[in-house]
């Protein structure tokens, strides 16, 4: 994994991700984008995993499903999105032209 991959990931995921996770991650998934959607899911599947909202009576509340909200907002972003990592696209509808040269005739 390159400088920019890695400048990527922890620009998606944040500055407190352990690099050498994601380099670990990336030697097996082959793809930063791979990379920061697995890190995403397993950070929304830990929120999922407890009770998004606990409230004690006149207390305290906490409330994590606007959490879950934007992991899965962020989740799509990096999906629709561009990695540095990314093959470039040829668009495929492009129209060329062929210029025929004449051939002799019998």
């Amino acid at each position: 994994m390159n400088s920019d991959v890695l400048r990527w990931l922890l620009a998606q995921l944040g500055p407190d991700t352990d690099p050498i996770d994601l380099s670990a991650r990336y030697d097996h998934l082959h793809s930063a984008r791979a990379v920061a959607e697995e890190v995403l899911r397993e950070r929304i599947a830990v929120l999922v995993a407890e009770p998004l909202k606990v409230t004690v009576n006149g207390v305290a509340t906490i409330d994590n499903s606007a959490n879950v909200a934007a992991l899965e907002r962020r989740l799509g972003q990096i999906h629709d999105g561009q990695s540095p990592d990314d093959p470039i696209a040829t668009p495929t509808d492009l129209l060329t032209t062929v210029q025929l040269c004449a051939r002799r005739r019998r």
